[in-house]
Protein backbone atom coordinates (compact mmCIF):
# COMPACT_ATOMS: atom_id res chain seq x y z
CA UNK A 1 0.00 0.00 0.00
CA UNK A 2 1.48 3.60 -1.01
CA UNK A 3 2.02 5.50 1.44
CA UNK A 4 0.27 9.22 2.01
CA UNK A 5 2.58 11.98 1.45
CA UNK A 6 1.14 15.76 3.24
CA UNK A 7 2.02 18.79 1.16
CA UNK A 8 2.14 21.08 4.31
CA UNK A 9 3.40 24.50 4.57
CA UNK A 10 4.71 26.53 7.71
CA UNK A 11 2.89 26.30 11.41
CA UNK A 12 1.23 29.36 10.89
CA UNK A 13 0.44 29.75 6.89
CA UNK A 14 -0.75 32.79 5.00
CA UNK A 15 -2.00 32.54 1.62
CA UNK A 16 1.38 31.76 -0.17
CA UNK A 17 1.93 28.29 2.15
CA UNK A 18 -2.07 27.58 1.53
CA UNK A 19 -1.88 27.73 -1.58
CA UNK A 20 1.04 26.09 -2.63
CA UNK A 21 -0.18 23.26 -0.75
CA UNK A 22 -3.26 22.74 -2.51
CA UNK A 23 -1.46 23.82 -5.85
CA UNK A 24 1.04 21.70 -5.83
CA UNK A 25 -0.91 18.72 -4.30
CA UNK A 26 -3.22 18.69 -6.77
CA UNK A 27 -0.50 18.96 -9.55
CA UNK A 28 0.54 15.62 -8.06
CA UNK A 29 -2.50 13.85 -8.53
CA UNK A 30 -3.36 15.27 -11.67
CA UNK A 31 -0.32 13.03 -12.77
CA UNK A 32 -1.91 10.18 -10.95
CA UNK A 33 -0.62 10.52 -7.37
CA UNK A 34 -3.31 9.99 -5.58
CA UNK A 35 -1.63 9.57 -2.22
CA UNK A 36 -0.72 13.15 -1.81
CA UNK A 37 -2.61 15.05 0.11
CA UNK A 38 -2.77 18.78 0.66
CA UNK A 39 -2.52 19.95 4.68
CA UNK A 40 -1.80 22.68 6.92
CA UNK A 41 0.25 23.14 10.04
CA UNK A 42 -1.97 25.74 11.54
CA UNK A 43 -5.45 27.83 11.11
CA UNK A 44 -5.34 30.23 8.19
CA UNK A 45 -5.15 33.84 8.48
CA UNK A 46 -7.70 36.06 7.61
CA UNK A 47 -6.47 36.28 4.30
CA UNK A 48 -6.09 33.18 3.46
CA UNK A 49 -9.52 31.88 4.44
CA UNK A 50 -10.73 34.55 2.35
CA UNK A 51 -9.37 33.63 -0.99
CA UNK A 52 -10.33 29.99 -0.13
CA UNK A 53 -13.95 30.99 0.47
CA UNK A 54 -14.04 33.32 -2.54
CA UNK A 55 -12.81 30.92 -4.84
CA UNK A 56 -14.48 28.11 -3.13
CA UNK A 57 -11.46 26.02 -2.59
CA UNK A 58 -11.72 23.78 0.76
CA UNK A 59 -9.24 24.04 3.43
CA UNK A 60 -6.60 21.87 3.85
CA UNK A 61 -6.59 18.35 5.85
CA UNK A 62 -5.42 20.00 9.72
CA UNK A 63 -2.21 18.63 11.25
CA UNK A 64 -1.50 19.87 14.46
CA UNK A 65 1.50 17.41 14.87
CA UNK A 66 2.93 14.48 12.81
CA UNK A 67 4.77 12.97 15.71
CA UNK A 68 4.79 9.18 15.28
CA UNK A 69 2.13 7.45 16.95
CA UNK A 70 1.72 3.82 18.46
CA UNK A 71 -1.05 3.56 15.57
CA UNK A 72 1.38 4.37 12.95
CA UNK A 73 3.76 1.25 13.03
CA UNK A 74 1.33 -1.49 14.94
CA UNK A 75 0.67 -4.36 12.88
CA UNK A 76 -3.19 -4.80 13.50
CA UNK A 77 -3.61 -8.92 13.11
CA UNK A 78 -2.51 -9.81 16.47
CA UNK A 79 -2.51 -13.45 17.11
CA UNK A 80 -4.84 -14.08 20.08
CA UNK A 81 -5.99 -16.85 22.51
CA UNK A 82 -9.91 -16.72 24.01
CA UNK A 83 -9.73 -18.12 27.68
CA UNK A 84 -11.10 -21.66 27.33
CA UNK A 85 -8.35 -22.47 24.92
CA UNK A 86 -5.84 -25.05 26.02
CA UNK A 87 -2.13 -24.98 26.58
CA UNK A 88 -1.49 -27.49 23.57
CA UNK A 89 -3.29 -24.41 20.94
CA UNK A 90 -1.04 -22.04 22.60
CA UNK A 91 2.11 -24.09 21.32
CA UNK A 92 0.40 -24.55 18.18
CA UNK A 93 -0.42 -20.63 17.49
CA UNK A 94 3.70 -19.81 18.90
CA UNK A 95 4.44 -22.67 16.17
CA UNK A 96 2.52 -21.10 13.15
CA UNK A 97 2.92 -17.43 13.84
CA UNK A 98 6.29 -17.30 15.11
CA UNK A 99 4.80 -14.65 17.84
CA UNK A 100 6.48 -14.58 21.65
CA UNK A 101 3.84 -13.72 23.26
CA UNK A 102 -0.27 -14.52 23.07
CA UNK A 103 -3.14 -12.37 24.82
CA UNK A 104 -5.52 -14.11 26.24
CA UNK A 105 -8.90 -11.85 25.46
CA UNK A 106 -11.97 -11.96 26.82
CA UNK A 107 -15.40 -12.01 24.45
CA UNK A 108 -15.33 -8.28 24.26
CA UNK A 109 -11.65 -8.67 22.85
CA UNK A 110 -10.06 -7.22 25.87
CA UNK A 111 -7.18 -8.38 27.45
CA UNK A 112 -7.11 -10.48 29.98
CA UNK A 113 -3.47 -11.77 30.38
CA UNK A 114 -0.58 -12.57 28.31
CA UNK A 115 1.11 -15.88 27.64
CA UNK A 116 4.85 -16.65 26.41
CA UNK A 117 6.93 -19.82 25.73
CA UNK A 118 8.76 -18.79 28.74
CA UNK A 119 5.40 -18.88 31.26
CA UNK A 120 4.23 -22.08 29.31
CA UNK A 121 7.37 -24.06 29.67
CA UNK A 122 7.13 -23.20 33.77
CA UNK A 123 3.78 -23.97 34.19
CA UNK A 124 3.84 -27.13 32.46
CA UNK A 125 7.31 -28.73 31.77
CA UNK A 126 8.82 -27.94 35.37
CA UNK A 127 6.33 -29.09 37.97
CA UNK A 128 6.58 -28.58 41.44
CA UNK A 129 7.59 -32.47 42.59
CA UNK A 130 4.96 -32.33 45.12
CA UNK A 131 2.57 -31.15 42.51
CA UNK A 132 3.80 -33.44 39.64
CA UNK A 133 0.36 -35.31 39.45
CA UNK A 134 -1.59 -32.48 39.70
CA UNK A 135 -3.62 -30.86 36.69
CA UNK A 136 -5.78 -28.62 36.03
CA UNK A 137 -8.96 -29.37 33.36
CA UNK A 138 -12.04 -30.08 31.96
CA UNK A 139 -13.45 -33.15 30.08
CA UNK A 140 -13.77 -30.29 27.19
CA UNK A 141 -10.78 -29.44 26.77
CA UNK A 142 -9.61 -33.02 27.00
CA UNK A 143 -11.72 -34.09 24.49
CA UNK A 144 -10.33 -31.10 21.85
CA UNK A 145 -6.88 -31.52 23.38
CA UNK A 146 -6.54 -35.40 22.38
CA UNK A 147 -8.69 -35.22 19.62
CA UNK A 148 -11.35 -37.64 21.47
CA UNK A 149 -14.23 -38.36 21.89
CA UNK A 150 -16.67 -38.30 25.00
CA UNK A 151 -18.79 -41.34 24.80
CA UNK A 152 -20.05 -41.67 28.78
CA UNK A 153 -20.93 -38.08 30.47
CA UNK A 154 -21.09 -34.86 29.39
CA UNK A 155 -18.05 -32.96 27.51
CA UNK A 156 -18.29 -30.31 30.61
CA UNK A 157 -16.11 -26.78 30.07
CA UNK A 158 -15.75 -25.79 33.84
CA UNK A 159 -12.30 -26.87 34.62
CA UNK A 160 -11.61 -28.23 38.35
CA UNK A 161 -7.88 -29.68 39.88
CA UNK A 162 -6.89 -33.53 39.40
CA UNK A 163 -4.44 -36.21 39.64
CA UNK A 164 -3.55 -38.13 37.23
CA UNK A 165 -2.68 -41.92 37.18
CA UNK A 166 -1.40 -43.73 34.25
CA UNK A 167 -2.94 -47.83 34.87
CA UNK A 168 -0.35 -49.21 33.34
CA UNK A 169 -0.11 -52.42 36.18
CA UNK A 170 -2.23 -55.40 37.54
CA UNK A 171 -5.16 -54.46 39.26
CA UNK A 172 -4.01 -54.64 42.71
CA UNK A 173 -1.09 -52.67 42.47
CA UNK A 174 -3.40 -49.84 40.82
CA UNK A 175 -5.45 -50.02 44.21
CA UNK A 176 -2.74 -49.47 46.19
CA UNK A 177 -1.11 -46.93 44.20
CA UNK A 178 -4.79 -44.33 43.88
CA UNK A 179 -5.17 -45.44 47.60
CA UNK A 180 -5.94 -42.21 50.02
CA UNK A 181 -6.77 -40.30 46.88
CA UNK A 182 -10.49 -38.56 46.47
CA UNK A 183 -11.59 -40.72 43.90
CA UNK A 184 -13.80 -37.44 42.53
CA UNK A 185 -10.08 -35.79 41.76
CA UNK A 186 -9.11 -38.74 39.82
CA UNK A 187 -8.06 -38.68 36.27
CA UNK A 188 -6.85 -42.51 35.05
CA UNK A 189 -5.33 -43.41 32.05
CA UNK A 190 -5.20 -46.61 30.35
CA UNK A 191 -5.35 -48.79 27.49
CA UNK A 192 -7.61 -51.88 26.97
CA UNK A 193 -7.02 -53.50 30.34
CA UNK A 194 -10.83 -53.93 31.66
CA UNK A 195 -9.52 -54.92 35.31
CA UNK A 196 -8.21 -51.35 35.28
CA UNK A 197 -11.20 -50.06 33.60
CA UNK A 198 -13.35 -51.89 36.06
CA UNK A 199 -11.74 -51.00 38.82
CA UNK A 200 -11.63 -47.22 37.99
CA UNK A 201 -15.50 -47.06 37.30
CA UNK A 202 -15.79 -48.50 40.73
CA UNK A 203 -13.74 -46.42 42.50
CA UNK A 204 -16.11 -43.45 40.94
CA UNK A 205 -12.68 -41.99 39.66
CA UNK A 206 -13.38 -38.19 37.81
CA UNK A 207 -12.61 -39.20 34.36
CA UNK A 208 -11.62 -42.27 32.16
CA UNK A 209 -9.47 -41.92 29.46
CA UNK A 210 -9.12 -45.19 27.43
CA UNK A 211 -6.10 -45.44 24.98
CA UNK A 212 -5.20 -46.42 21.82
CA UNK A 213 -9.45 -46.24 19.76
CA UNK A 214 -10.07 -48.97 22.29
CA UNK A 215 -13.93 -49.02 22.84
CA UNK A 216 -15.77 -49.84 26.51
CA UNK A 217 -17.29 -52.65 26.90
CA UNK A 218 -21.03 -52.30 27.14
CA UNK A 219 -21.27 -53.87 30.75
CA UNK A 220 -18.79 -51.59 31.94
CA UNK A 221 -19.99 -48.57 29.88
CA UNK A 222 -23.62 -49.10 32.05
CA UNK A 223 -21.51 -49.43 35.10
CA UNK A 224 -19.54 -45.86 34.21
CA UNK A 225 -22.85 -44.14 33.87
CA UNK A 226 -24.62 -45.69 37.08
CA UNK A 227 -21.15 -44.04 38.86
CA UNK A 228 -21.25 -40.91 37.38
CA UNK A 229 -18.07 -41.29 35.74
CA UNK A 230 -16.73 -39.44 32.28
CA UNK A 231 -15.51 -41.99 29.74
CA UNK A 232 -13.32 -40.53 26.97
CA UNK A 233 -11.68 -42.27 23.81
CA UNK A 234 -8.26 -41.06 23.06
CA UNK A 235 -7.29 -42.12 19.74
CA UNK A 236 -3.22 -42.22 20.58
CA UNK A 237 -1.43 -44.24 22.69
CA UNK A 238 -0.85 -44.08 26.58
CA UNK A 239 1.95 -42.28 26.92
CA UNK A 240 0.79 -39.93 24.20
CA UNK A 241 -2.11 -39.46 25.73
CA UNK A 242 -0.53 -38.66 29.10
CA UNK A 243 2.02 -35.70 27.67
CA UNK A 244 -1.24 -34.23 25.38
CA UNK A 245 -3.74 -34.41 28.58
CA UNK A 246 -1.14 -31.97 30.40
CA UNK A 247 -1.23 -29.63 27.77
CA UNK A 248 -5.15 -29.73 28.20
CA UNK A 249 -4.75 -27.07 31.01
CA UNK A 250 -6.78 -23.44 30.00
CA UNK A 251 -4.75 -21.38 29.30
CA UNK A 252 -6.89 -18.38 31.10
CA UNK A 253 -4.95 -20.21 34.38
CA UNK A 254 -1.47 -19.70 33.19
CA UNK A 255 -1.25 -16.83 31.45
CA UNK A 256 0.42 -13.89 33.27
CA UNK A 257 -2.50 -11.26 34.72
CA UNK A 258 0.57 -8.72 34.55
CA UNK A 259 1.07 -7.26 30.96
CA UNK A 260 2.16 -3.66 29.89
CA UNK A 261 -0.47 -1.41 27.66
CA UNK A 262 0.28 1.23 25.55
CA UNK A 263 -2.80 3.55 23.75
CA UNK A 264 -2.71 3.70 20.08
CA UNK A 265 -2.55 7.14 20.31
CA UNK A 266 0.63 7.64 22.44
CA UNK A 267 3.30 8.90 20.98
CA UNK A 268 6.09 6.31 19.40
CA UNK A 269 8.43 7.56 21.60
CA UNK A 270 6.57 6.11 24.82
CA UNK A 271 6.78 2.88 23.18
CA UNK A 272 10.40 3.17 22.69
CA UNK A 273 10.78 3.66 26.47
CA UNK A 274 8.24 0.97 27.64
CA UNK A 275 10.31 -1.67 25.15
CA UNK A 276 13.26 -1.11 27.07
CA UNK A 277 12.33 -3.66 29.71
CA UNK A 278 9.53 -5.41 27.87
CA UNK A 279 9.74 -8.10 24.94
CA UNK A 280 5.98 -6.82 23.96
CA UNK A 281 3.20 -4.37 24.86
CA UNK A 282 -0.24 -4.63 24.16
CA UNK A 283 -1.92 -1.91 22.17
CA UNK A 284 -5.26 -0.64 22.99
CA UNK A 285 -8.22 1.26 21.45
CA UNK A 286 -9.61 3.84 23.19
CA UNK A 287 -12.38 1.33 24.37
CA UNK A 288 -9.55 -0.67 26.01
CA UNK A 289 -9.87 -3.23 23.46
CA UNK A 290 -6.87 -5.01 21.62
CA UNK A 291 -5.68 -3.29 18.53
CA UNK A 292 -2.10 -5.13 18.38
CA UNK A 293 0.95 -6.62 19.89
CA UNK A 294 3.97 -4.05 19.91
CA UNK A 295 7.52 -5.27 20.11
CA UNK A 296 10.74 -3.89 19.03
CA UNK A 297 10.12 -4.56 15.56
CA UNK A 298 7.13 -1.86 15.76
CA UNK A 299 10.07 0.42 16.09
CA UNK A 300 11.45 -0.33 12.48
CA UNK A 301 8.43 -0.69 10.59
CA UNK A 302 8.13 2.56 7.82
CA UNK A 303 5.86 5.20 8.69
CA UNK A 304 2.19 4.93 6.65
CA UNK A 305 3.02 9.02 5.52
CA UNK A 306 5.72 11.28 4.52
CA UNK A 307 5.86 14.80 3.87
CA UNK A 308 6.16 17.37 1.00
CA UNK A 309 7.61 20.29 2.77
CA UNK A 310 6.28 24.19 1.40
CA UNK A 311 7.33 27.90 1.68
CA UNK A 312 9.83 26.86 4.62
CA UNK A 313 12.21 24.13 4.94
CA UNK A 314 13.26 24.99 8.57
CA UNK A 315 12.48 22.32 10.82
CA UNK A 316 11.58 25.44 13.26
CA UNK A 317 9.20 26.45 11.15
CA UNK A 318 7.44 23.00 10.54
CA UNK A 319 4.77 21.02 11.87
CA UNK A 320 5.59 19.58 15.35
CA UNK A 321 7.11 16.06 14.57
CA UNK A 322 7.97 16.97 11.15
CA UNK A 323 12.03 16.07 12.25
CA UNK A 324 10.78 12.29 13.00
CA UNK A 325 9.11 11.86 9.20
CA UNK A 326 10.61 11.53 6.24
CA UNK A 327 10.85 14.69 4.23
CA UNK A 328 10.72 13.49 0.49
CA UNK A 329 10.42 17.17 -1.45
CA UNK A 330 10.39 20.77 -0.21
CA UNK A 331 9.69 23.72 -2.48
CA UNK A 332 10.70 27.05 -0.69
CA UNK A 333 11.72 30.40 -1.90
CA UNK A 334 13.47 31.51 1.63
CA UNK A 335 16.96 31.36 2.78
CA UNK A 336 18.31 27.69 3.84
CA UNK A 337 18.21 26.34 7.58
CA UNK A 338 17.14 22.72 7.09
CA UNK A 339 18.47 19.67 8.65
CA UNK A 340 20.79 17.35 6.99
CA UNK A 341 18.42 14.55 5.61
CA UNK A 342 19.03 11.00 6.17
CA UNK A 343 17.86 10.23 2.21
CA UNK A 344 18.51 12.37 -1.46
CA UNK A 345 15.46 14.68 -2.05
CA UNK A 346 14.13 16.67 -4.46
CA UNK A 347 14.38 20.28 -3.13
CA UNK A 348 13.20 23.32 -5.51
CA UNK A 349 14.17 26.94 -4.78
CA UNK A 350 14.59 30.00 -6.00
CA UNK A 351 14.89 33.49 -5.08
CA UNK A 352 11.39 34.31 -6.25
CA UNK A 353 8.97 35.78 -4.21
CA UNK A 354 6.38 33.64 -3.78
CA UNK A 355 6.57 29.85 -3.45
CA UNK A 356 3.05 29.82 -5.61
CA UNK A 357 5.85 31.27 -8.32
CA UNK A 358 7.86 27.76 -7.78
CA UNK A 359 4.00 25.72 -8.13
CA UNK A 360 3.17 27.44 -11.15
CA UNK A 361 6.40 26.53 -12.60
CA UNK A 362 5.98 22.89 -11.50
CA UNK A 363 2.68 23.25 -13.76
CA UNK A 364 4.27 24.44 -17.10
CA UNK A 365 7.41 21.80 -16.47
CA UNK A 366 4.73 19.08 -16.45
CA UNK A 367 2.94 20.83 -18.96
CA UNK A 368 0.03 20.76 -17.34
CA UNK A 369 -2.39 24.10 -17.04
CA UNK A 370 -3.91 24.17 -13.69
CA UNK A 371 -6.88 24.11 -13.28
CA UNK A 372 -9.53 27.74 -13.20
CA UNK A 373 -9.40 27.16 -9.61
CA UNK A 374 -5.99 26.30 -8.85
CA UNK A 375 -4.73 28.88 -11.36
CA UNK A 376 -6.46 31.36 -8.93
CA UNK A 377 -5.32 30.03 -6.31
CA UNK A 378 -1.83 30.22 -6.98
CA UNK A 379 -2.12 33.82 -8.63
CA UNK A 380 -3.57 34.69 -5.33
CA UNK A 381 -0.70 33.24 -3.45
CA UNK A 382 1.64 35.23 -5.44
CA UNK A 383 0.04 38.59 -5.60
CA UNK A 384 -0.22 38.07 -1.44
CA UNK A 385 3.10 37.70 -1.22
CA UNK A 386 4.54 40.46 -3.39
CA UNK A 387 1.98 42.41 -2.44
CA UNK A 388 0.29 42.93 -5.68
CA UNK A 389 4.06 42.62 -7.40
CA UNK A 390 5.04 45.66 -5.05
CA UNK A 391 8.25 44.12 -2.94
CA UNK A 392 11.43 44.20 -3.19
CA UNK A 393 11.25 40.50 -2.96
CA UNK A 394 9.36 40.50 -6.74
CA UNK A 395 11.02 38.95 -9.39
CA UNK A 396 10.68 38.81 -13.35
CA UNK A 397 9.68 35.18 -13.22
CA UNK A 398 6.65 35.98 -10.21
CA UNK A 399 5.39 38.91 -12.86
CA UNK A 400 5.80 35.85 -16.09
CA UNK A 401 3.80 33.34 -13.35
CA UNK A 402 1.20 36.34 -12.76
CA UNK A 403 1.09 36.88 -16.71
CA UNK A 404 0.31 33.32 -17.49
CA UNK A 405 -1.96 32.17 -14.49
CA UNK A 406 -4.61 35.11 -14.80
CA UNK A 407 -5.11 34.33 -18.16
CA UNK A 408 -6.05 30.49 -17.03
CA UNK A 409 -7.66 32.02 -13.88
CA UNK A 410 -9.83 34.49 -16.10
CA UNK A 411 -9.25 37.37 -13.82
CA UNK A 412 -7.47 41.13 -14.13
CA UNK A 413 -4.42 40.38 -11.51
CA UNK A 414 -4.23 43.67 -10.02
CA UNK A 415 -8.12 44.19 -9.03
CA UNK A 416 -7.95 40.28 -7.76
CA UNK A 417 -4.90 41.32 -5.83
CA UNK A 418 -6.81 44.51 -4.42
CA UNK A 419 -9.81 42.55 -3.98
CA UNK A 420 -8.08 40.65 -1.71
CA UNK A 421 -6.27 43.26 0.37
CA UNK A 422 -9.31 45.53 1.11
CA UNK A 423 -11.01 42.28 1.98
CA UNK A 424 -8.17 41.13 5.00
CA UNK A 425 -6.03 44.06 5.65
CA UNK A 426 -7.41 44.69 8.76
CA UNK A 427 -6.29 44.50 12.28
CA UNK A 428 -9.91 44.10 13.44
CA UNK A 429 -10.21 40.53 11.36
CA UNK A 430 -8.27 38.93 13.99
CA UNK A 431 -10.04 37.84 17.46
CA UNK A 432 -7.27 39.12 19.44
CA UNK A 433 -3.88 40.77 19.37
CA UNK A 434 -2.59 37.53 20.24
CA UNK A 435 -4.22 36.04 16.90
CA UNK A 436 -3.14 38.89 15.04
CA UNK A 437 0.89 38.33 15.96
CA UNK A 438 0.89 34.59 15.61
CA UNK A 439 -1.20 34.69 12.11
CA UNK A 440 1.98 34.93 10.20
CA UNK A 441 4.73 34.72 12.87
CA UNK A 442 7.87 32.67 12.02
CA UNK A 443 10.78 31.34 14.20
CA UNK A 444 14.53 32.23 13.25
CA UNK A 445 18.14 31.07 14.29
CA UNK A 446 21.26 33.08 14.26
CA UNK A 447 24.23 32.71 15.70
CA UNK A 448 22.98 30.91 18.92
CA UNK A 449 20.14 33.43 19.27
CA UNK A 450 16.36 32.98 18.30
CA UNK A 451 14.16 35.42 17.39
CA UNK A 452 10.42 35.38 16.39
CA UNK A 453 8.94 38.24 13.23
CA UNK A 454 5.42 38.55 12.66
CA UNK A 455 3.37 40.19 9.86
CA UNK A 456 0.27 41.91 8.88
CA UNK A 457 -0.90 43.94 6.21
CA UNK A 458 -2.66 46.73 6.84
CA UNK A 459 -4.64 50.00 4.84
CA UNK A 460 -3.49 52.74 7.30
CA UNK A 461 -2.29 52.47 10.60
CA UNK A 462 -4.95 53.78 12.94
CA UNK A 463 -6.49 50.14 13.99
CA UNK A 464 -2.61 49.23 14.88
CA UNK A 465 -2.40 52.59 17.36
CA UNK A 466 -5.21 51.60 18.68
CA UNK A 467 -4.01 47.64 19.54
CA UNK A 468 -0.54 48.50 20.13
CA UNK A 469 -0.38 48.16 23.82
CA UNK A 470 -2.29 44.88 23.32
CA UNK A 471 0.03 43.90 20.18
CA UNK A 472 3.26 44.65 22.61
CA UNK A 473 1.95 42.84 25.47
CA UNK A 474 1.57 39.94 23.18
CA UNK A 475 5.09 39.75 21.87
CA UNK A 476 6.28 39.95 25.18
CA UNK A 477 4.39 37.13 25.98
CA UNK A 478 5.43 35.18 23.04
CA UNK A 479 9.20 36.40 23.78
CA UNK A 480 9.26 34.67 27.08
CA UNK A 481 7.14 31.34 26.42
CA UNK A 482 9.52 30.95 23.36
CA UNK A 483 13.17 32.22 24.89
CA UNK A 484 13.32 34.82 21.82
CA UNK A 485 16.21 37.06 21.97
CA UNK A 486 13.87 39.35 19.93
CA UNK A 487 9.87 39.13 19.22
CA UNK A 488 8.61 41.58 16.43
CA UNK A 489 5.87 42.24 14.36
CA UNK A 490 5.80 44.12 11.19
CA UNK A 491 2.91 46.33 10.33
CA UNK A 492 2.89 46.84 6.31
CA UNK A 493 0.73 49.60 4.88
CA UNK A 494 -0.09 48.34 1.33
CA UNK A 495 -1.04 51.93 0.31
CA UNK A 496 2.45 53.57 1.26
CA UNK A 497 4.67 50.36 0.77
CA UNK A 498 6.24 50.67 4.49
CA UNK A 499 6.18 49.62 7.53
CA UNK A 500 6.35 50.20 11.00
CA UNK A 501 8.27 47.35 13.31
CA UNK A 502 6.74 46.73 16.92
CA UNK A 503 9.28 45.14 18.99
CA UNK A 504 10.03 43.48 22.53
CA UNK A 505 13.37 42.48 22.84
CA UNK A 506 17.00 42.99 24.21
CA UNK A 507 17.53 46.50 25.41
CA UNK A 508 20.71 47.47 22.89
CA UNK A 509 19.50 46.72 19.63
CA UNK A 510 17.80 50.44 19.83
CA UNK A 511 21.27 51.64 19.54
CA UNK A 512 21.64 49.61 16.40
CA UNK A 513 18.29 49.66 14.49
CA UNK A 514 19.71 52.08 12.09
CA UNK A 515 15.41 53.56 11.40
CA UNK A 516 14.06 56.10 13.33
CA UNK A 517 12.50 55.24 16.64
CA UNK A 518 9.02 56.79 17.19
CA UNK A 519 8.78 55.58 20.60
CA UNK A 520 10.23 52.69 22.86
CA UNK A 521 9.78 49.45 21.08
CA UNK A 522 8.00 51.59 17.65
CA UNK A 523 10.14 51.63 14.83
CA UNK A 524 9.21 53.63 11.53
CA UNK A 525 10.68 51.13 8.36
CA UNK A 526 10.24 53.45 5.28
CA UNK A 527 10.36 51.40 1.71
CA UNK A 528 10.93 48.23 3.52
CA UNK A 529 7.57 45.15 3.13
CA UNK A 530 9.83 42.58 3.14
CA UNK A 531 11.01 40.30 5.87
CA UNK A 532 12.46 37.58 4.24
CA UNK A 533 14.44 39.85 1.97
CA UNK A 534 15.19 42.53 4.20
CA UNK A 535 13.65 43.05 8.02
CA UNK A 536 15.13 39.42 9.08
CA UNK A 537 18.54 40.18 7.10
CA UNK A 538 19.19 43.47 9.18
CA UNK A 539 18.08 41.67 12.41
CA UNK A 540 20.52 39.16 12.00
CA UNK A 541 23.14 42.02 11.45
CA UNK A 542 22.63 43.48 14.47
CA UNK A 543 22.70 40.08 16.35
CA UNK A 544 26.11 40.14 15.52
CA UNK A 545 26.39 43.29 16.50
CA UNK A 546 25.47 42.93 19.86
Amino acid sequence: MDRTFYVIGHRNPDTDSIASAIAYAALKQRRGMTNVIAAMAGQPNPQARFVLQKLGIPEPVYLPDVHPKVRDTLRRQPVTLSPGATAYEALEKFHGSGVRSLPVLDNQRRPQGVVTLLRLSENLLLPCPEQHREMTTSSAALARTLGGTVIIGTACEDPSVMKLFIGAMEEESFLERIAGEQPDQLLIITGNRRSIQQAAIEQGVRILIITGGHGLEADLAALALERRVTVLLSPHDTATTAWLSRLSTPVSLIADPRFVTIGLGEPLAHLQQKLRTETAILALEENGTLAGVATKSSLLAPLPYGLILVDHNELGQAVPGAEAVEIAEVIDHHKLGNSHSTMPIAFFTSPVGSTCTLVAMRYRECDIEPEQNMAALLLAGILSDTVILKSPTTTDLDREMVAWLEKTAGVDAVGFGRDIFAASSSLKNYKSAEDAVMADFKLFQHEGKSLGIGQVEVVGYDEFFEMKEALLAALATLKKQEKLYISGLMVTDITTESSLFLVEGYTRIAHCMDYPQLEPHLYELKGIMSRKKQMVPHLFKILSKV
